[in-house]
């Protein structure tokens, strides 16, 4: 009962405080009761209660919505709200956690109306407006149709996981095109980069490679991009090998870290440079272009799995240093936990731990390599393949000069 009177009382009060600026039925009482009346009604045995009160509640705020017809304010939100309260102080007497969490977000939703009128309103385009459909069609249609377990060649494909490579391609596009508004190029695009490298860096750079392509004017803040995302790739190694085994992260840290730095100065430099060529005008981005290039790209890393697996199945009593190279392709964060993993249970010691983990570094690295090539021109690909040679040149001479 006090979960939902403390839902009547949030939610009311953000309505009367709409109230105050325009004229409406329900306030802060209205709203109080309502929620009182449904905890009430489903506190009682008879179970067709709680549906009497919402039935009872809409039909009543159907009636003020006809009233308010011919007022400038068409809306139903407070109606609707209304409705949601009466429910949700039913819930309460059940679920009074989940009543609770969902009348915060209802209140926060209510009380952003401004900003999110203004952003949907004048911040978002049309075009916009179609990636999200697009990329929720993607998500919500096709990925759960989408089997999610290893099949095909080798047993190396898994569609669900494949798909999603898509669905972050589509994803970082389309926050690109937002970000280069709102931000511009110069600035906008290399953020975005090193924010979507914590997701995936590859499919990163596969977006920024076919971002730069349909924009060539923006190749070197798309370059920018996709260097800073590997910055993530190795702050995300060195926190997976701290969790598995501090030793081991002990013995890694400085090549992982020089890999690290030199990414970040590299696309610190690309980013100076940027702001100082491109132009502020937004580039424009091709939307069927981006599908195709998403599609392409996660085809080609099937291929790669596949590749991989089959290595690892013809080859399935190769040593540690194969082992790493082949899961460094897969995915080298789980190759470096698999090498930590091992210090851990006192097979292999710490220092004999670091030569696997730079080759799965370097395998890795030869697959952005690959990935920029393709996905990208020729002008992007000769900007970041140097870089990437350049990080794991890094990791590799910190390694030997530590190890000597």
């Amino acid at each position: 009962m006090l979960v939902a009177l403390g839902i009547g009382l949030l939610i009311g009060a953000e309505r009367e405080r709409r109230k105050a600026q325009r004229p409406a039925t329900a306030g802060l009482r209205t709203f109080t009761v309502a929620a009182l009346l449904g905890a009430g009604a489903a506190a009682m045995p008879q179970m067709w209660m709680a549906g009497l009160a919402v039935a009872c509640v809409t039909t009543l705020a159907l009636v003020s919505a006809m009233r308010r017809r011919t007022s400038r304010d068409q809306g139903i939100t407070t109606e609707i709200a209304l409705i949601a309260t009466t429910l949700l102080g039913a819930l309460a007497i059940v679920q009074p956690l989940a009543a609770g969490a969902l009348a915060v977000l209802i209140a926060i939703v209510l009380a952003a109306r401004d900003p999110l009128h203004r952003f949907v309103g004048q911040t978002v385009t049309a075009g916009e407006v179609t990636d999200v459909l697009l990329i929720a069609g993607a998500t919500l249609i096709i990925l759960p149709m989408l089997p999610d377990r290893q099949m095909g060649p080798f047993g190396a494909l898994n569609p669900h996981s494949i798909w999603l490579v898509v669905i972050m391609i589509l994803g970082i596009n389309a926050l690109g095109e937002v970000a280069t508004r709102l931000l511009g190029a110069k600035l906008g695009v290399p953020v975005l980069g090193l924010a979507s490298g914590f997701i995936s860096s590859s499919a990163t750079i596969g977006a920024m490679g076919a971002w730069v392509r349909a924009n060539p004017g923006s190749l070197i803040a798309g370059a920018a991009a996709a260097i800073l995302s590997t910055v993530a790739t190795y702050v995300q190694m060195a926190v997976v090998i701290e969790v598995t085994d501090h030793r081991a992260f002990v013995a890694t840290i400085a090549p992982v870290g020089a890999a690290a730095l030199a990414a970040l100065v590299a696309g610190a430099l690309f980013t100076a440079q940027a702001w100082h060529r491109t132009t502020a005008e937004p580039p424009k981005f091709s939307r069927s272009f981006n599908l195709v290039m998403a599609l392409t790209f996660a085809a080609m890393l099937a291929l790669m799995l596949v590749a991989a697996a089959a290595l690892r199945t013809w080859f399935s009593g190769m040593g540690l240093a194969a082992a790493s190279a082949i899961g460094g392709v897969l995915d080298v964060h789980a190759a470096a936990i698999a090498v930590a993993s091992q210090v851990s249970d006192g097979t292999i010691t710490p220092v004999e731990a670091v030569v696997p983990i730079l080759i799965a570094c370097t395998t890795s690295t030869l697959a952005k390599m690959l990935f920029s090539a393709t996905a990208g021109t020729r002008a992007f690909a000769a900007r970041v393949v140097p870089a990437q040679a350049l990080m794991i040149a890094s990791a590799w001479a910190v390694a030997l000069l530590t190890q000597s």
